[in-house]
């Protein structure tokens, strides 16, 4: 995938009607790449491979808060007027499951195939934008890269799609990835509703996307309709459902390790994972070795893991984590701390998921929150003993 000359100015913005986005599904495939967008399905809007632009979630949105998420019909025949569902894209880049070696009964290693596949994402908002960039620093520019997921991320062609209207629980603008979709897109949409009809403005971020639109009907952007898409991009992002405190996250949590609100947190916790398992960002994993005694095949297994499991800080006879306490304190200071120590960004681009996904609905922004008044509080009382 050839990147655009950053030197250059951006090509004018295209418009595309919804029929041809359907085309642009054709298109792609035609170009050998499998296809992964939002459909309906099991009473949610998941993410799976389409043959089609029948499958896109036309007319359909959500309501979402802690601990809820419900599809609705709209009053409109939008693609994307939805919030995040409860996948995300790293499924396909980073397999929950996936075999690392195996071997045969004659004792000889087998390197597992090597997957050919070329992803194009339809549909990516900015937050997961920018969660595929973060998995792309943490799983491919490190000393150790892994070759395959390496492979999957230089493969991929991304339609980014720009929000116009957040979820209840989004908070993308206070994490800066969002609502408008930041680099690292090929192409980037802007879905237009109205009574001039139903169509999408076109920002072409690669060379390989300008000769993707060049394959599909499509017209030079007018300035009223540029001016009205950023218009409406730009105002989504007052109507965020929740934010962050305005405050050095990773100074905050350093300095709030003993305060009482973890306690609290830990109270409500299950430590079940689920807000790790839905998290965009989130990236352990663990290894199971597997034998079938009956054949004598055997090989060795990654799969998804979790900091919330009592397993995954078990170190020479000990659980380093014991309590629920230290597990959400682990995870949460690690998303919006230590992983600026590591990667150089937040481990957390605001997408909510974690919020609708929990069971008991803690609000990773609202124990935030809580953590910074906290410690405020206590700064205040310490100062008022001097």
């Amino acid at each position: 995938m050839g990147i655009a000359d950053s030197h250059a100015e951006p090509p004018t913005p295209a418009i595309l009607s919804r029929a041809h986005l359907d085309r642009l599904i054709e298109v792609l495939q035609a170009e050998g790449y499998r296809v992964v967008g939002p459909t309906v399905r099991d009473d949610a809007i998941v993410l799976d491979e389409l043959e089609s632009g029948r499958q896109l979630p036309d007319g359909w949105g959500v309501s979402t808060a802690p601990g809820r998420y419900r599809l609705r019909r709209r009053d409109d025949t939008a693609v994307f007027g939805h919030s995040a569902g409860p996948q995300s894209w790293k499924q396909f880049l980073h397999p929950p499951r996936q075999q690392l070696w195996s071997t045969a009964p004659d004792g000889s290693y087998r390197a597992p195939p090597a997957d050919e596949t070329r992803y194009a994402f339809l549909g990516v908002r900015g937050c997961d934008l920018a969660a595929i960039g973060i998995l792309g620093t943490v799983l491919t520019r490190g000393a150790h890269p892994d070759g395959a997921t390496a492979r999957r991320f230089r493969r991929l062609f991304v339609v980014a799609v720009n929000c116009t209207e957040p979820g209840e629980v989004c908070f993308c603008a206070s994490m800066a990835t969002g609502p408008a979709a930041g680099p690292g897109y090929d192409l980037g949409l802007t879905e237009r509703v109205d009574e001039q009809g139903h169509r999408f403005l076109v920002d072409v971020g690669t060379d390989e996307g300008a000769r993707i639109l060049d394959l599909l009907p499509h017209r030079d952007a007018t300035a009223d309709e540029t001016t009205g898409a950023r218009n409406a991009v730009a105002a989504a992002g007052d109507r965020m459902g929740r934010s962050m405190p305005e405050v050095d996250l990773r100074a905050m949590l350093r300095a709030a390790r003993e305060a009482d609100v973890w306690e609290d947190v830990a109270d409500r916790c299950l430590t079940c994972g689920n807000c790790t398992m839905v998290c965009p960002t989130c990236f352990c994993t663990s290894t199971e070795d597997v034998t079938d005694l009956a054949d004598g095949h055997a090989g060795r297994w990654q799969h998804w893991a979790s900091c919330f499991e009592p397993d995954f800080s078990y170190i020479h006879g000990g659980d380093v984590r014991a309590s629920g306490r230290s597990r959400y304190r682990q995870w949460i200071s690690h998303k919006l701390g230590t992983w600026h120590d590591q990667f150089g960004s937040s481990g957390c681009v605001g997408c909510g998921r974690c919020i609708d996904w929990c069971p008991v609905g803690i609000d990773i922004t609202e124990e935030a929150a809580r953590l910074t008044g906290a410690l405020a509080t206590h700064d205040d009382e310490t100062d008022g003993h001097r």
